[in-house]
């Protein structure tokens, strides 16, 4: 991989062992998991990850509206790990490249993911479906998981949030696939702005990942020799200098 830092290439490496699965054969109350109990006094209309039987104001069959909106589901839980994990390296940004320029890259993956959570949720809502909101069931739901707790390097941070990107990718190319093959083309023309919208986030973190730097540290000043110029061969007298 040439000068490919070792981080990225163990993440393109990881990469390939990723076993996507969407959890059709999750639909309905689950006692197991959080926020599937009855015990309210609440008005019930629908089950947690199911569609309305007749109609939904969409004219695409039960079969077809039921498997694309558990995809759906799946696809706005993982938005939703993506979001908080955003967060955390959004507000822990430090550092000469990070504190600044890190903290507005992460403002836009921030708003960017919001919007895609909106937009996965509504359609998961259009096909007559029940968008799972409850953030332990999302995460369980999730087919990408929130980092562990604490503080970790920049690199670190960022290098788990392409991996998610790239999971991200794979799955929705799943969906739009599959999509087609049902005709769903509704579902279609959100996945695709979705996709290629991550597509840039993700191109935005390998871009910030790569080996090139224009900062070196303070290394010039406090090792008594002065190389402003970095350690390639250059005349002192080099007005580059």
């Amino acid at each position: 991989m040439g000068n490919t830092p070792q981080d990225l290439q163990k993440l393109m490496t990881n990469m390939g062992n990723f076993q996507g699965r969407f959890n059709l054969d999750k639909s309905g109350f689950n006692s197991a998991m959080p926020g599937h109990s009855t015990n309210h006094s609440m008005i019930f209309r629908q089950q947690p990850r199911t569609v309305k039987q007749i109609g939904s104001g969409i004219g695409l069959p039960y079969e077809t509206r039921l498997e694309m909106a558990l995809m759906l589901d799946d696809h706005q839980c993982a938005l939703t790990v993506a979001l908080h994990q955003y967060n955390k390296h959004h507000w822990l940004t430090e550092g000469a490249e990070a504190f600044h320029s890190l903290h507005h890259l992460l403002d836009e993956h921030i708003d960017k993911t919001q919007k895609h959570i909106d937009m996965v949720g509504e359609r998961v809502a259009r096909l007559g479906g029940v968008p799972t909101a409850h953030p332990i069931t999302q995460h369980e739901l999730s087919y990408i998981k929130h980092e562990v707790e604490g503080r970790y390097s920049i690199r670190d941070f960022l290098r788990n949030d392409l991996e998610h990107e790239l999971k991200m990718q794979a799955m929705l190319r799943t969906t739009i696939d599959r999509a087609h093959q049902l005709k769903d083309f509704g579902t279609v023309e959100v996945l695709e702005e979705v996709l290629r919208d991550r597509e840039d986030l993700g191109y935005h973190l390998y871009s910030t990942l790569e080996d090139d730097s224009l900062v070196r540290g303070m290394t010039h000043i406090t090792d008594g020799q002065y190389d402003r110029a970095g350690d390639r061969p250059m005349d002192p007298h080099s007005k580059l200098q």
